[in-house]
C-alpha cells in the first residue's frame, strides 16, 4: 500500500448529489502541499512569520519575540499557579504579548509572581471562583438564553464577561442574575454575530468519513499514536474513514459535540505515516515540538484548507459557544479568522499545539472571532499522545528561566522566507476566499445541522464510555508510533450546511 505523510487540513461532505461542508480538522496533509519539500527551522518557522506579518503587522524579529515570550510565559504560569494553589486567579500577556501579568489573591503570592518576572494583581475572586460562576451560567441558561453568542472568564477583568448582539444587553444581565452572580461579577460584551460551524464545500487534500446519505470529507488536527485528533463535530464514533484514494483506512473511536467540548478521536489502521508538521498549504511543514499551553494575550496561528495559514491573538479561555447545533463549553476565543472548511484544523504558538478549530464568526475577508478546542484536553481525555519532532508523546514545553528581552535574533534567510511566504500564501488565501464566497450561499443546512447535532448529542453521553473522557485509551487501540492518517477522519459538526 502506498505510505503517505500526514500533515493538517480541513473538511466537506458530499451526500446524494448534495455538497454538505464542515468547518473540520485541519490535518497534516496526506500528502504535504504540492511543491518544494517540506522544511523546517529549528527557530520560529518563516511561514509562521511570515502569516504573523500579515496578519498582526509585525516584522520577523518582532513575532519572533513574541514567541518566544509566549514560551516563556507558559512555563513561568505552571510554576506560579502551582505555588499559588487556591489563591490563583490567572495569567495574560498584554503589550503585544510582551507582558505577562498574574492574578492571585494573597499579597505574599503578588510579590512572589513580581519576583518571577510578572507584572502582579491581587483581585477578589480566584480562578476556582469564576470557574464556578461560569457553570452558574450554564446551569442557568434556557434555551431562549442560547440566543446569545456565549460567555466565558475574563481573567484580566476578574470578572464572567457575558457576550450579547446590540440589544441584547438585558437578557445577558437577567441570565448573570438568574444564575445568582452579583452585579460587579460580572460584565456585558458586545458581539458583532453569532457563531457558527464554519462549512463550505471546497478542494484539499481529503479524507473522508462514512455518513448517512453520502460521504463526508474531513482534515485531520495533529498525530497522535496510531492516529489523530479533531474536531469531534467531524464524525461520530463508529464512522468509518477512506484515505484520498478512498481506500479503507480507519475508524472515528471517540467524538464529543455538542457538550463539554467538541473533540474526536480517528484510529488509523492503513500503513500511513504519521509526521509531527502541520500543511500550511504554501508546500511547507510547520513543526509540532510540544503543546505548551500559551496564555491569553499570547499569538496563535492556525491552518485549514479552505483559508490556509492565519494567525491572531488569544482573548479569552474557557468559553462557553452556542452554536445552533448546540452548546459547548470549554472553548478559546481567537480573533484569528477562519471560513468554511477549515474546522478541525491545527493551532499553533511556535511549534506548540493548542488545539483544533471549533467554530467562529466572520471571515477571513473582514476578520472575525474563531474559536477552537484545546489540545491538552483531548489528549488527557483520550489517553493518546501527541506525535512530536522529538518522538511520540511530548507534551508541554517549559519556559525560560529568564523571560527573553527581545526573542532574539531570527536568521536572516528565515526572515527573507518569511517576507516571501507571505506573498505566495496571500495568493492561496485570495483564491481560497473566492471559492469560499461561493459557497456561502446555501445557509438551509441549518436544519440539517439539527439533525446532525441531535445524532451527536452525545457530547456528554457519547462522550461517556466512548470517549477516553476519563482518561481511558480512545478505543483501546490507539497505539502506533504516532501514525497519522492523511485521510480519514471524522466527519460533521456545527460549522455544517448543506447547498443545494
Amino acid at each position: 500500500m502506498q505510505r503517505r505523510t500526514v500533515v493538517a487540513i480541513a473538511a466537506t461532505v458530499t451526500a446524494a448529489g448534495a455538497a454538505v461542508a464542515f468547518t473540520l480538522p485541519s490535518m497534516a496533509g496526506t500528502n504535504t502541499s504540492p511543491g518544494a519539500a517540506p522544511r523546517t527551522t529549528s527557530r520560529v518557522a518563516p511561514q509562521l512569520l511570515a502569516a504573523m506579518k500579515r496578519d498582526l503587522g509585525v516584522d520577523a524579529r518582532q513575532a519572533t519575540a513574541m514567541v518566544q515570550r509566549a514560551k516563556w510565559a507558559s512555563g513561568v504560569t505552571a510554576q506560579l499557579r502551582t505555588e499559588a494553589g487556591s489563591t490563583w486567579a490567572g495569567s495574560w500577556l498584554t503589550d503585544g504579548g510582551m507582558t505577562l501579568n498574574v492574578a492571585v489573591t494573597d499579597p505574599a503570592m503578588a510579590a512572589r509572581a513580581r519576583a518571577a518576572g510578572a507584572s502582579a494583581k491581587v483581585v477578589d475572586r480566584s480562578a476556582a471562583q469564576l470557574d464556578a460562576a461560569k457553570k452558574a451560567l450554564d446551569a442557568a441558561a434556557t434555551r431562549a438564553d442560547q440566543a446569545l453568542p456565549g460567555w466565558y472568564v475574563d481573567v484580566a477583568s476578574n470578572k464572567i464577561a457575558v457576550q450579547a448582539l446590540p440589544g441584547e444587553a438585558d437578557r445577558a444581565r437577567e441570565l448573570a442574575a438568574e444564575a445568582g452572580l452579583p452585579a460587579d461579577a460580572v460584565k456585558v460584551v458586545t458581539a458583532k454575530a453569532r457563531p457558527k460551524p464554519l462549512a463550505d464545500v471546497i478542494g484539499a487534500q481529503p479524507y473522508f468519513i462514512s455518513v448517512a446519505g453520502g460521504t463526508a470529507r474531513c482534515s485531520i488536527g495533529f498525530a497522535v499514536q496510531g492516529g489523530f485528533i479533531t474536531a469531534g463535530h467531524c464524525g461520530k464514533r463508529g464512522d468509518d474513514t477512506a484515505d484520498l484514494n478512498k481506500q479503507a483506512s480507519g475508524e472515528t473511536v471517540a467524538s464529543v459535540f455538542p457538550g463539554n467540548a467538541d473533540m474526536g478521536v480517528v484510529r488509523v489502521d492503513n500503513a500511513d505515516t504519521f509526521q509531527p508538521f502541520v500543511d500550511d498549504f504554501n508546500g511547507n511543514a510547520l513543526p509540532v515540538a510540544g503543546s505548551a499551553e500559551a496564555p491569553v494575550g499570547a499569538s496563535v496561528c492556525r491552518s485549514g484548507s479552505t483559508t490556509g495559514l492565519h494567525c491572531g491573538t488569544i482573548l479569552a479561555k474557557n468559553q462557553t459557544v452556542n452554536y445552533p447545533e448546540g452548546t459547548v463549553t470549554g472553548l478559546t476565543r481567537t480573533n484569528a479568522c477562519a471560513e468554511g472548511g477549515d474546522s478541525g484544523g491545527p493551532w499553533l504558538t511556535g511549534d506548540q499545539a493548542q488545539g483544533v478549530t471549533s467554530g467562529g464568526s466572520g471571515d477571513c475577508k473582514v476578520g472575525g472571532e474563531t474559536f477552537f478546542q484545546p489540545v491538552n484536553e483531548i489528549l488527557q481525555r483520550n489517553g493518546v499522545a501527541l506525535v512530536t519532532t522529538g518522538g511520540s508523546g511530548g507534551g508541554g514545553g517549559g519556559g525560560a528561566a529568564n523571560p527573553p528581552a527581545n526573542g532574539g535574533d531570527q536568521q536572516g534567510a528565515d526572515q527573507q522566507g518569511a517576507d516571501q511566504q507571505g506573498g505566495n500564501q496571500q495568493g492561496a488565501d485570495q483564491q481560497g476566499g473566492n471559492q469560499q464566497g461561493a459557497d456561502q450561499q446555501g445557509q438551509q443546512g441549518d436544519n440539517q445541522q439539527g439533525q446532525q447535532g441531535a445524532d451527536q448529542q452525545a457530547g456528554g453521553q457519547q462522550a461517556g464510555g466512548q470517549m477516553a473522557g476519563d482518561g481511558q485509551q480512545a478505543g483501546g487501540q490507539m497505539a502506533g508510533a504516532g501514525q497519522q492518517q492523511g485521510n480519514g477522519a471524522p466527519r460533521h459538526h456545527r460549522h455544517h450546511r448543506q447547498n443545494n
